[in-house]
Formats: structure tokens, C-alpha cells, sequence
């Protein structure tokens, strides 16, 4: 348990957030959830650790271990921050781009250092050396998956909590009044949203052989000559709430590489109006609850045509399940990232 040092009850609690302020990046969701709390929050644009200049950029990432090229300059300007702003608690995101000194530095100054970790450290596409020192150095560990639990741990993290992902219901909300171009653009039998990552392609293919009609949104489909017909470019805002709700169903799954028992759109689709056939995990399962009770689970390629094919035949069965998993992670009220933020922060308070 941590104490925030000596907080004057009569104002908010103030929050710097380490994060991409883009508007459907977690750094944007988090800030929406901190002010939705009537707490006072700042973003510290986690796009500044980098140059301007590609080809700098690239030395670092690919040949000095994915090193920011303003790792040091950035820290500083995150400590200037902390001065001028006092916040009471540092919460990063992902493989942020704080050396362990900063955050030592940070810590010096009785401010609680909390990091939200989207990803995993241990992925090769995330890997980053100086981060595995600045993992030490945080006073708790937010973590959205439950396989590197143990290794955080032993890797000497102080505190580490399992901390699903959630949902913002500013961003991710049931949108209406859909016109008939938009109904035409996004009206389709199955969709994936997210990248072509190896493990998804069979899965697009699939459904695809299957004479599904599919959707596929995000980066590197175009490269699959299969696919690229089916791929729809990319989908933020009314987009995307308009291709979550007019699909018959989506096919939610974490990214293996990245160790994923649940991914962001767990939380974010069935907020959106989805129907979901779902990868079956532990963590699903959690969330969810068994098969057939708010959504369909697969756990191959086979089983996935299979459900899919179900669910686009039987329109009845499709919104009896949408409506269950609404309620459960809507209408519970558990699930949204103000929700998070308590369950992460709240704790220390209690001293």
C-alpha cells in the first residue's frame, strides 16, 4: 500500500498521464476517465520522445533496442511538469518512454508512479532494453494480461495487479441514425479490427474460403492478394462505432505475440453494440461468462467458420446475445476506464 503525500481534500486529485492524446488512444481514454472523476489531468505526449527525423528514428528503434531518440530530453520535460503541475500521481502507458533516473527522480519528489501496461515487455515487437530498469522503478504495475504476471515479479516490479482494459463511453457508444451510404459501407457478416498479424491471417483466410462476406480494418491486409479486397482501410470515430454495430458479428482476439488473454476491444465493442464471436480464454470467460451466454467462443480456424456461419444465420440469436453482453459490461457499470483508474489509484490513498 502507498501514500500519496499530503493531499489538500479540498482540491482534485491531480494526474499527469504519459500517454498518445489522440483521441482513441488510451492516453486520451485515461484523461476522459480522470476528468469524468472531477480529477484534474495533463498529458504528457509520448510522441515527443521522438525526432522529427525518420531516419533517426529508425537507428533507434531497430539498432539501439527500440531506445527513443529523446529519451533524456523528453524525461526532463515530463520532471519540468511535475514541478509546475504537483501531480499527486504519474500514470504511464505501455512501453513508456521514461528512464529509471526519471522515474527515480519522479518518485524523489513523494509523487506515485503507476504504469498501465498495454503491452508486453517481452514481445519482440515491444521489446525495449531500457524499459526492463524502468519497470523496477514503478510503485505499481497495472497489467492486462495474466501470463507474465510471474515474471514481472520476478523481475523485481514492486507491486503488480491485474488490471483489465475497459472502455471510454465518451468514444465507445452505440451510434444512431446510420444513413443508407453508411449502412451499405459497413454492413457485413463478419469483421476483424486491428492488424495483420500472423496468427490473424488464417483466421481472415478462413472465413473468407468459408464465402463469408468480411471485413478486415487496420494496417497490412492490402499485402495478402487474398485479402486486400476485403480490407476497408482504417476506422476511428463514427466509423468505427458505425462497423462495429452494422457487422452481424466480429471476431475479438488478442494478439498471441503479445500474450493476450483479452484485448482493448473486448471491453470497447460490446460497448459499441457489438455481437462477438470470441476467442476462448480464462479471461473472456471472466468477462463474458460461459458459452452461449452473451457471446459464441472458437478456438480454431474450424470452429470460428462455425459460429460465425450461426450466428449471420440466426438474427434472433444475434440480438438476444448482443443485448446479454451490452448489459454485462455496459450495465454493470464495472467496466470503464474511470472504473480502472479507482480500482488502480484509490487503494494508495487509503494509506
Amino acid at each position: 500500500m502507498f501514500e500519496i503525500g499530503e493531499i489538500d481534500s479540498s482540491r482534485p486529485l491531480r494526474l499527469l498521464i504519459v500517454g498518445n492524446p489522440v483521441e482513441y488512444h488510451l492516453g486520451s481514454h485515461l484523461q476522459a476517465a480522470a476528468e469524468s472523476l472531477g480529477w484534474s489531468a495533463r498529458i504528457a505526449d509520448v510522441r515527443d520522445s521522438w525526432s522529427s527525423n525518420r531516419w533517426i528514428n529508425r537507428v533507434h528503434h531497430h539498432l539501439l533496442g527500440r531506445r527513443p531518440s529523446k529519451l533524456a530530453a523528453f524525461g526532463q520535460s515530463v520532471i519540468a511538469t511535475c514541478q509546475q503541475f504537483q501531480p499527486h500521481v504519474v500514470i504511464s502507458t505501455g512501453i513508456a518512454p521514461l528512464s529509471a533516473d526519471v522515474l527515480k527522480e519522479i518518485g524523489r519528489k513523494g509523487i506515485v508512479r503507476v504504469n498501465y501496461l498495454t503491452d508486453d515487455p517481452w514481445s519482440r515487437s515491444n521489446r525495449a532494453a531500457f524499459f526492463f530498469q524502468s519497470l523496477k522503478e514503478y510503485d505499481v504495475i497495472a497489467n492486462p494480461r495474466r501470463a507474465n504476471i510471474e515474471q514481472l515479479k520476478n523481475l523485481g516490479c514492486r507491486q503488480v495487479q491485474y488490471v483489465p482494459f475497459g472502455y471510454n463511453p465518451s468514444y465507445h457508444f452505440i451510434e444512431t441514425d446510420p444513413t443508407p451510404a453508411e449502412r451499405a459501407r459497413f454492413t457485413c457478416d463478419a469483421s476483424i479490427l486491428g492488424g495483420a498479424d500472423d496468427d490473424r491471417v488464417p483466421l481472415a483466410l478462413s472465413l473468407v474460403d468459408a464465402g463469408l462476406n468480411v471485413a478486415l480494418y487496420g494496417i497490412y491486409w492490402d499485402k495478402y492478394p487474398r485479402l486486400r479486397k476485403y480490407h476497408r482501410g482504417y476506422a476511428h470515430g463514427r466509423d468505427l462505432r458505425l462497423a462495429v454495430q452494422l457487422a452481424n458479428c466480429h471476431v475479438c482476439m488478442g494478439r498471441k505475440a503479445n500474450r493476450d488473454g483479452h484485448a482493448m476491444r473486448s471491453l470497447e465493442f460490446p460497448a459499441m453494440g457489438a455481437c462477438l464471436v470470441t476467442e476462448d480464454t480464462s479471461e473472456h470467460r471472466d468477462l463474458y461468462g460461459d458459452d452461449g451466454e452473451a457471446v459464441l467462443y472458437w478456438n480454431d480456424e474450424a470452429s470460428l467458420v462455425n459460429v460465425t456461419r450461426r450466428l449471420v444465420e440466426q438474427k434472433e440469436l444475434r440480438e438476444q446475445l448482443t443485448k446479454e453482453l451490452f448489459q454485462r459490461i455496459v450495465g454493470s457499470g464495472k467496466h470503464t476506464y474511470a472504473t480502472r483508474l479507482q480500482e488502480i489509484i484509490l487503494p494508495m490513498l487509503s494509506g
